[in-house]
C-alpha cells in the first residue's frame, strides 16, 4: 500500500517535471519574443554614446561675445566644469538627493513615491532619478496609459542604468542641464542663464540657480517671466531643500528667501541684440551658400540650425555697440528735423514734384513687397480683396525713434508712414587686415529688415566717387598742389548726343574762373575740376582703377560718373577707401575668420584676398588730399562741431535732390563709411543745407569716433598716417602762393 502510494507520487512528479521541461522552452521562446517586441526600441550603445540633440549655431565676435544664434532649439552645450556648483547642489537637493549613491534607479525613492501615491501624499516626492529624467528627455515617450506606461517606465529604468554605465555622474548632470527646456527659447542651462539673468552658467548665484532648478517640476507653471509669485515660491522650496541636505546654512536660507525675484530677461529674438543685420546677412546669404558647398564626413549638408557650428567673426562688440549708438543718436535728431521739414509738403513725406499717381504707384509697390501681401496672395485672395484689406484699419505697433507706438491705421497708411523714415547703412573696417569691426544695416531690424550695407544694396554715391578720379591723376604724376582753371569743361559725346557740360554746385560760384589746386578742388568737391580730370583720363580708366579697389557694382562708361552717378554699396565703398590707408593695397573686406563644428574642429578658415593698386607713396599723397576735406572743406564740421582734432581723411557725398547723403572717414587704423537716405529717392529734404552728406551722414561717423576714442578698453591711435619709407617724390608743399591764392583761395601747408 505504502509502496503503491510512493509509486503514484513518483509518477505524478515525473509528469510534472515532464511538462515543466516540455513547456519551459516554449514559454522561454514566447517570453523572448514578447520581450523583443516590448523592448526592441531600446537605444543601443552607439545611440547612448552619441544621443541626437539639436544644437544652436553661435555667431561670435572677435572679442568672444556671442552676437547671436541660429537654432531649431536654442541650445548650446556646456561642460560640467562650466556650471556653477550652486546649480548642481540645487538640482541634487531637489530632484535626487541620493544621486551619487544609486546606479540609475533609486529603489528607496521609488518605494516612497508609490507609498505616497497610495496614501495621496504630496510630500513623499517623485520616484524618478535625475538619470531617469535624462533618459526620458533623450529618448522621449509618447503619451501612454495603463500597461503600456508601465512597460515604458521599465524601458526608462533600463536606459537609466545603461546611461550610468556609459557616463560619469558629472557628465550625466551636465547632459541633464544641457537638455532641459527652460521655455522662452531657453533650452539648456547656458541659454537659460543668458535669457533669464543675462549671465553665464558658471556665474549663477544661489538664488538664481534655485529659480532655474525650480522649473524642473513644471517649467510652464514656474516660468519666472510670466508667473513671478509662483516662481519665487518654488525658488524658496528649492532653497529649503538645499538647507535640508546641508548645502545651505539656516542663516543663508533666511537671507536668500527674502531676496525678491530679480530677472534680467533677454528674449531669444533674432531681431534683438548686437549686429542683427550682420547676423541675418551671415545666415541668409553667407551660410546658406557655405552649407550647400560643404559636406559633413557622412556626406550630408551642415544644418546651421541644428549642428552647433561656431562662426567666428571679425565684428568687435565694442565697436558695434558704439556704431549702433551713434546711428541712433544722430538719426533721432535728423528724423525730427525731417518730420518738421515734411510739414511744408502737401503730399508728405514725398517731395513737392511727386504726383499723386506716382505716390499711388510707390505705395502699391510697397504693398506687393510686403509679407502681408504674400500671405494674403497665398491664401487665394484676389488683388481687389487684398487692396480692400490694405485699406482697412487695424491695431498695430509701429516704430519711432523714441519708442514703439500702439495705434490704429490701415496697412496702406503704415506703408506711407514708414516711407517717411530716413534709413542708414554704416560699416567700419580695419584697413591693415580687412576685418570689418562694425556693421549697422538699418534703423531697427524688427521694423526695417532690408540691409543697407551689403553689396545687394546700392545707391548713388555722389562726390564720394571723386577720390577714384583724383587717385588716377596722382598715379599719373599730378601733385596735390597742381593748379587747374576752375571753368566749365565740356566733353564730346557719341554722335547724335549733345556735349556734356556739368555745372558746379550752387554756392561754388565764388571760386569760378580761378586757378585751383587739386587739394582745394577735392576739399570743396568742385565739379568743374572733376570733369576736367575725367576728360583727361577717360571714364574707362577710372572704372578700371575702381575695379582694382574692389568695386564690383555696375559702372556705366560715361563721363558723368565723375560726379558720382554710379550706384555702389557701403560695403564696396568702405573697402575701396581702405586701400588708401593700407598703403595702396586693396584688401578684401572680411567678416568671418573661421567656422568650427560642435566639437571645436576647424572646418574652414578665411583669409582675405589682396591686390596692390598703387604705390605706398601715391596712397599717402591721396590721404593728404583727402585730409583737406576735413581741414578746410566739406567735412570741416568734424573739427568745428565735433572737436575731432586728430588726423582724419575723408569725403562727403550728396546726390541730386538730396536723396542720398554719404561720408567716408579714414584714420590710420579705422576706415568707416556711412549712407543716409529714405527708401524711395522721392523722399528727401527740401534744402541742401539739411540734405547734404555733411549733415546727414558725417555726424554718424563723428559720434562713432568720439565713442571709440573715449572707450578706455579700445587701444586705438590718434596719430597721423605713416609716411612712406622712401622719399616722397611728389611735391606737396603748397605754402607758397601768389597774391590771388593769399587773397582767399586757400592757405595749406601740408608738408614743410
Amino acid at each position: 500500500m505504502v509502496k503503491e502510494k510512493e509509486d503514484k507520487k513518483k509518477k505524478r512528479r515525473f509528469i510534472i517535471w515532464f511538462w515543466i521541461l516540455f513547456t519551459l522552452p516554449v514559454f522561454s521562446v514566447l517570453l523572448f519574443v514578447l520581450g523583443v517586441r516590448m523592448f526592441a526600441d531600446l537605444p543601443d550603445t552607439e545611440a547612448l554614446q552619441n544621443p541626437k540633440t539639436n544644437l544652436a549655431t553661435e555667431v561670435l565676435s572677435s572679442d568672444m561675445k556671442v552676437l547671436g544664434k541660429y537654432f531649431a532649439e536654442n541650445r548650446t552645450n556646456v561642460k560640467f566644469k562650466d556650471i556653477s556648483p550652486n546649480v548642481v547642489n540645487a538640482l541634487i537637493a531637489t530632484e535626487d538627493a541620493r544621486f551619487y549613491s544609486h546606479s540609475g534607479v533609486d529603489i528607496r525613492a521609488l518605494g516612497r513615491a508609490v507609498f505616497g501615491a497610495m496614501h495621496h501624499s504630496e510630500s513623499s516626492g517623485g520616484g524618478s532619478t535625475i538619470t531617469q529624467q535624462l533618459a526620458k528627455m533623450l529618448f522621449p515617450r509618447e503619451d501612454l496609459h495603463g500597461f503600456k506606461l508601465v512597460i515604458r517606465k521599465l524601458k526608462e529604468w533600463i536606459i537609466a542604468v545603461k546611461l550610468e554605465r556609459e557616463y560619469t555622474k558629472q557628465e550625466i548632470i551636465a547632459m541633464y542641464l544641457n537638455k532641459f527646456d527652460f521655455v522662452n527659447n531657453a533650452v539648456g542651462i547656458k541659454s537659460a542663464a543668458e535669457i533669464y539673468f543675462g549671465t553665464t552658467p558658471d556665474s549663477l548665484r544661489i538664488e538664481q540657480a534655485a529659480v532655474l532648478v525650480g522649473m524642473a517640476k513644471n517649467p510652464a507653471m514656474f516660468n519666472p517671466n510670466r508667473f513671478k509669485l509662483k516662481s519665487e515660491g518654488r525658488r524658496n522650496t528649492v532653497l529649503q531643500q538645499m538647507n535640508k541636505y546641508g548645502f545651505l546654512s539656516n542663516k543663508q536660507l533666511d537671507s536668500l528667501q527674502k531676496i525678491p525675484l530679480a530677472l534680467n530677461y533677454h528674449s531669444a529674438d533674432h531681431n534683438e541684440g548686437l549686429a542683427p543685420y550682420f547676423r541675418e546677412y551671415i545666415r541668409d546669404v553667407f551660410m546658406k551658400k557655405w552649407c550647400e558647398e560643404n559636406l559633413k564626413p557622412d556626406g550630408t549638408k551642415y544644418d546651421v540650425y541644428r549642428d552647433g557650428l561656431k562662426i567666428y567673426t571679425t565684428i568687435d562688440s565694442r565697436y558695434q555697440r558704439h556704431a549702433e549708438e551713434a546711428v541712433a543718436e544722430h538719426l533721432t535728431e535728423l528724423q525730427a528735423s525731417f518730420d518738421k521739414d515734411c510739414k511744408q509738403k502737401r503730399n508728405a513725406p514725398f517731395a513737392f514734384n511727386v504726383s499723386k499717381a506716382e505716390i499711388k504707384d510707390i505705395l502699391h509697390q510697397g504693398m506687393k513687397r510686403s509679407e502681408r501681401y504674400r500671405i494674403l496672395k497665398k491664401a487665394g485672395m484676389s488683388d481687389d480683396e487684398i487692396e480692400k484689406n490694405f485699406n482697412t484699419k487695424i491695431a498695430m505697433t509701429v516704430f519711432s525713434w523714441k519708442r514703439t507706438i500702439d495705434t490704429v491705421m490701415s496697412p496702406f497708411d503704415s506703408i506711407k508712414y514708414y516711407k517717411g523714415f530716413l534709413q542708414t547703412g554704416f560699416m567700419s573696417i580695419e584697413p591693415q587686415t580687412g576685418y570689418i569691426k562694425a556693421w549697422v544695416g538699418g534703423n531697427n531690424h524688427k521694423f526695417f529688415q532690408y540691409d543697407h550695407v551689403q553689396i545687394g544694396h546700392s545707391r548713388q554715391v555722389g562726390s564720394t566717387f571723386k577720390p577714384f578720379i583724383y587717385a588716377l591723376a596722382i598715379q599719373e604724376g599730378y601733385s596735390p598742389c597742381y593748379k587747374l582753371p576752375n571753368v566749365r569743361t565740356c566733353i564730346d559725346m557719341p554722335e547724335g548726343q549733345p556735349q556734356w557740360c556739368p555745372d558746379n554746385s550752387a554756392g561754388d560760384e565764388k571760386w569760378e574762373g580761378r586757378s585751383i589746386t587739386l587739394r582745394f578742388a577735392l576739399a570743396n568737391s568742385l565739379n568743374y575740376i572733376s570733369a576736367y580730370l575725367i576728360k583727361q583720363f577717360s571714364p574707362q580708366a577710372v572704372i578700371t582703377l575702381a575695379r582694382k579697389m574692389g568695386i564690383v557694382s555696375p559702372i556705366e562708361n560715361v563721363p558723368s560718373i565723375c560726379l558720382g552717378t554710379p550706384e555702389i554699396s557701403v560695403f564696396e565703398m568702405v573697402g575701396a577707401n581702405a586701400t588708401f590707408a593700407n598703403k595702396g593695397t586693396w584688401i578684401q573686406p572680411t567678416f568671418i575668420t573661421r567656422i568650427e563644428d560642435k566639437n571645436g574642429k576647424v572646418l574652414e578658415e578665411f583669409n582675405p584676398k589682396t591686390e596692390e593698386v598703387m604705390s605706398e607713396e601715391k596712397a599717402y599723397v591721396m590721404l593728404q588730399l583727402m585730409k583737406g576735406v576735413v581741414e578746410l572743406g566739406t567735412g570741416a564740421r568734424l573739427r568745428s562741431m565735433y572737436k575731432l582734432t586728430n588726423p582724419i581723411a575723408g569725403k562727403t557725398g550728396t546726390t541730386q535732390n538730396n536723396s542720398d547723403g554719404w561720408f567716408m572717414g579714414i584714420t590710420p587704423e579705422l576706415v568707416s563709411g556711412c549712407w543716409v537716405g529714405a527708401e524711395d529717392r522721392s523722399v528727401h529734404f527740401n534744402s541742401t543745407d539739411k540734405g547734404q552728406g555733411a549733415a546727414m551722414a558725417l555726424p554718424i561717423f563723428a559720434h562713432y569716433m568720439q565713442r571709440i576714442y573715449a572707450d578706455k578698453t579700445i587701444k586705438i591711435s590718434k596719430g597721423d598716417f605713416d609716411k612712406p619709407a622712401k622719399k616722397i617724390e611728389v611735391e606737396m608743399n603748397c605754402g607758397k602762393y601768389d597774391k590771388e591764392t593769399e587773397s582767399g583761395e586757400e592757405k595749406f601747408n601740408v608738408e614743410e
